[in-house]
């Protein structure tokens, strides 16, 4: 069985859209996940232990890692300390937009509609802040 490697982190915020694309995808991983089979890869279980864990540290971990993070957490977008750990970091960050991913399925839907231009980022070098909505996956000047 060959390793996964894992290219996607859903952010503790979204967590229940990270546990439904976890289980479809080797490459996406959750804070807590345990690991898992995927398509005949095998992912290790995230670094990232616990749900309960400082912004600034699981950013630093996922750019460490090379990985693409997802959050809803649109106040990351309006703390200095939050940008400076993105642009620090090197973090490449996807933030939903709140007003169209307040439930599971509604962020399902925004990543869905948003998943191929979500892809073409793991060719861009960070860091970057993108936002997606249903209709627009728009790069935040940082």
């Amino acid at each position: 069985m060959k390793p996964a490697t894992v290219r996607y982190y859903f952010d503790a915020d979204i967590l229940g859209l990270g546990k439904v694309v976890a289980a479809l995808r080797p490459d996406a991983t959750y804070p807590g996940d345990p690991g898992a089979v995927v398509h005949k890869r095998k992912r290790a279980p995230c670094a990232i232990a616990s749900t309960d864990i400082d912004d600034v540290e699981w950013m630093a971990c996922v750019a460490a890692d090379g990985m693409i993070a997802i959050s809803r957490d649109s106040k990351i977008l309006r703390h200095v300390a939050e940008i400076d750990a993105v642009t620090e970091s090197g973090l490449r960050l996807v933030v939903l937009v709140s007003a169209d991913a307040r439930t599971v399925w509604a962020q399902l839907e925004v990543l869905m509609c948003q998943w191929r231009g979500i892809e073409r980022l793991n060719k861009v070098p960070g860091p970057f802040v993108y936002r997606a909505s249903r209709t627009r996956l728009q790069p935040v000047p940082l």
